[in-house]
C-alpha cells in the first residue's frame, strides 16, 4: 500500500451527551451559589458577625470622640503666633513712585478684609489675589505666596499721557486703561504727554479701558515717544477725529504737537499693521536728525507742519501761511 493509503484521517472524539449534560448542571450550581452570596439575608448575616460588629463598633467609637475632641481643641487659625495683620502684607517688587503709598490700604479698605488674617486659611492667597486684581493701579497679580508674612507679586500699570477730557487731564497707561486721576497733583500730570481731541468718554471707573481705539493708538504712541519726547520738545498727541464706529485703528493719522507750536504728521499708531507704514524707530531717527539738523522743529521761520511719514525725505510747510508749497529734505 502507498504511504496516502495508510494516512488517516484524525478524527474528533466526541464527548458523551450524560458528560456534557453534568457540565451545564455544575455551572449553574455555581452561579446559584454566586447568587446566594449576594442575597441580602446573606449579607446580613455577614454583617452579624461578631467580628464585623466589633470593627463597626470601634469605628462608631473613634469617629464620634474624635468629633468630640475636635470641639474641645482650640481652633490654631485664632492663634496670635498664625496670624498677621493685613497691611503688613509684602509687596514685590516695592510699587514704583506713581503708584500711591497706601495701596495695600486702599485695597484692605475696597474689599473690607479684616484687620487680620490667619496663615491657616486655606482660602487666603485666593481672598488676597482677587482683592489687589480688583485695583486699578494693578494690572497683574503674578502669585501670592505665604511665608511667615503674605508675599504678594504684582505687575503694576504704568502712565502713558493724560487725556485732555472736558477742561481736565485724565491719566491712562499705554494700553488705555483709565488710571485714578486723584492719585496725580498738577505737577505729576505736566510730566507726561497730552493726548488731545479725544471726544468720547470713559466707559467706565478707573481700572477700566476707555473704549476708544483713538486713545488706545494715542497712548501707544506715547509710549512709544516717552524716552524721546522731552529732548524733542513734543507737549501733545492730537488725535484725528473719530468719523464713524467702523473707523479701526489702522485708519487713524496722528500728528505730534511740539513746544514751539509746530505740527509733526506722525502717522498710524506704533502697533499698525498696515504695510509701507515706516517702523517707529525709523520716524524717531528722522525726528532726532532734523531737531540736531536744524535746532529744534520751530526754526527758523516756524511754526511748521513737518511731514516725516516719506520714505526717503521728509516735508514741511510754514503753519502761519497756510501755503501749499512744500520743501523737500533729502535725509
Amino acid at each position: 500500500m502507498s504511504r496516502k493509503a495508510s494516512k488517516k484521517k484524525p478524527t474528533k472524539k466526541k464527548v458523551p451527551a450524560k458528560k456534557q449534560i453534568a457540565e451545564i448542571e455544575e455551572e449553574e450550581d455555581v452561579l446559584d451559589e454566586e447568587r446566594s452570596a449576594l442575597s441580602p439575608a446573606r449579607l446580613v448575616r455577614l454583617l452579624f458577625r461578631p467580628k464585623v460588629l466589633l470593627i463597626l463598633a470601634v469605628g462608631i467609637t473613634v469617629w464620634f470622640f474624635s468629633q468630640k475632641l475636635k470641639d474641645q481643641l482650640p481652633d490654631l487659625a485664632e492663634q496670635e503666633q498664625y496670624q498677621i495683620e493685613t497691611r503688613s502684607l509684602s509687596l514685590i517688587p516695592a510699587p514704583p513712585h506713581y503708584v500711591p503709598i497706601d495701596l495695600v490700604d486702599q485695597v484692605i479698605k475696597r474689599n473690607q478684609l479684616p484687620e487680620k488674617v490667619s496663615l491657616l486659611d486655606r482660602d487666603l492667597v485666593i481672598k488676597v489675589a482677587e482683592a489687589f486684581q480688583k485695583h486699578p493701579w494693578v494690572e497683574k497679580v503674578v502669585s501670592v505666596r505665604k511665608t511667615s508674612t503674605v508675599e504678594v507679586e504684582l505687575q503694576f500699570r504704568k502712565p502713558a499721557a493724560m487725556v485732555e477730557f472736558k477742561q481736565r487731564l485724565l491719566p491712562v497707561d499705554n494700553a488705555g486703561v483709565l488710571l485714578p486721576p486723584e492719585d496725580f497733583s498738577v505737577s505729576d500730570a505736566r510730566r507726561y504727554p497730552v493726548i488731545t481731541g479725544i471726544e468720547s468718554v470713559p466707559a467706565g471707573p478707573p481700572g477700566n479701558a476707555w473704549g476708544d481705539v483713538t486713545v488706545t493708538g494715542a497712548a501707544q504712541l506715547a509710549e512709544a515717544l516717552s524716552p524721546h519726547w522731552k529732548e524733542l520738545e513734543i507737549v501733545a498727541i492730537a488725535a484725528p477725529p473719530r468719523l464713524s464706529e467702523a473707523i479701526s485703528l489702522d485708519d487713524l493719522i496722528f500728528r505730534l504737537i511740539t513746544a514751539g507750536g509746530s505740527e509733526i504728521v506722525w502717522g498710524r499708531s506704533p502697533k499698525s499693521q498696515r504695510r509701507g507704514e515706516l517702523r517707529v524707530d525709523q520716524k524717531i531717527g528722522k525726528l532726532e536728525k532734523y531737531h540736531r539738523d536744524y535746532g529744534g522743529f520751530d526754526r527758523p521761520h516756524g511754526p511748521y507742519e513737518i511731514d516725516i511719514r516719506h520714505w526717503q525725505e521728509i516735508s514741511r510747510r510754514p503753519l502761519r501761511q497756510q501755503s501749499h508749497r512744500q520743501t523737500l529734505m533729502r535725509r
